[in-house]
């Protein structure tokens, strides 16, 4: 569990990680060296990780029913892979889900090729992403007030696009930034400028493009249970089709929903939610007012994240 100073830290590096500490000091209304003290040791320990994601690709969720015992080698296969956003270890039909950012002419490859060679696997579908309502790289669990949430907003938020058919094509330079930003997404601007090979200035001009259209976002990576939410679960939702929206739009009235999206399949829409405790889970599962719209929930408890934002975790304790 991190403090109040952690936690409010933390919401800063969620809506800009590459924001100075005197910057988000000043915000807070902190001493920038207590704040600089904190947000390092919050980097160094990695209890936080700022990185980028610069999705190219269609996003699918994979979702994967393993022979007994074998679920946490089927994870931690599909979290090993480079285009793999997150991987969660679940309970109830399914025992594995990921999500995949995979090029449109890879699709099948996946589905036919490599799908099928996943250690342990019984029964798997592939879901393709129609659309997002929040990624986890968007969610901000009201850390902040809205007024310093303000402060810190430079950029406007954008919600990735589900699938690549309009990215655009890096150059060398520009993949190279975005490998430096996926690896410290709080990288100075003088060492991006040495590792793509550009002057200082350059790179700064690059990196604020790259950020303003939405090709590369910078997300703080926490585990939910460090901010006091100890219970993560997987929302598996049926509705009408001309309800989606409507439904969409309630779910992120609340900010424990960190992420949803529209899916093709048997669902319209999963949510990825955290929560203090069970008890707040049964709240938002039978209280909520998008509830009313639905047809039926099914819901998947996660009990083991092995990666997530891109970033691979060994464990993630508090569940």
């Amino acid at each position: 569990m991190l403090d109040e100073l952690d936690r409010r830290i933390v919401g800063a590096l969620q809506i800009d990680g590459r924001a100075a500490w005197s910057r988000i000091a000043a915000v807070l209304g902190e001493p920038e060296r207590t704040v600089a003290r904190h947000g390092n040791r919050l980097l160094e320990s990695g209890a936080v990780t700022v990185t980028a994601l610069a999705p190219r690709g269609d996003a699918v969720l994979v979702r994967i029913r393993c022979t007994p015992g074998t679920a946490g080698v089927c994870g931690r296969t599909l979290a090993h892979r480079p285009d793999a956003v997150f991987s969660y270890v679940l309970t109830g039909s399914v025992d594995c889900v990921a999500e995949i950012i995979c090029l449109p002419e890879r699709v099948a490859d996946l589905v036919l090729q490599e799908r099928p060679g996943i250690p342990g696997l019984v029964e798997s579908n592939t879901l393709p992403v129609l659309r997002y309502f929040r990624t986890v790289h968007e969610w901000q669990p009201a850390l902040l007030t809205a007024t310093e949430a303000a402060e810190l907003t430079e950029l406007p938020p954008l919600t990735p696009a589900p699938t690549g058919a309009g990215a655009q094509r890096l150059g060398r330079e520009e993949r190279l930034i975005v490998r430096a930003l996926a690896e410290d997404g709080r990288r100075t601007y003088d060492e991006i400028a040495r590792i793509a090979g550009i002057s200082e200035p350059t790179a700064r001009r690059r990196v604020e493009s790259l950020r303003r259209t939405g090709v590369v976002h910078i997300r703080a990576v926490v585990a939910p249970a460090a901010l006091g939410l100890g219970v993560e679960a997987l929302l598996w939702i049926r509705t009408q089709p001309s309800t989606v929206e409507l439904v969409g739009r309630l779910l992120l009235e609340s900010p424990y929903v960190r992420y949803a999206a529209v899916i093709m399949g048997d669902h319209q829409i999963v949510a990825d939610v955290a929560v203090p405790d069970k008890l707040r889970l049964y709240e938002l599962l039978t209280g909520a007012d998008w509830v009313a719209h639905v047809e039926s929930v099914e819901t998947s408890m996660v009990i083991e994240v092995l990666k997530t934002s891109g970033v691979q975790r060994t464990r993630v304790s508090g569940r």
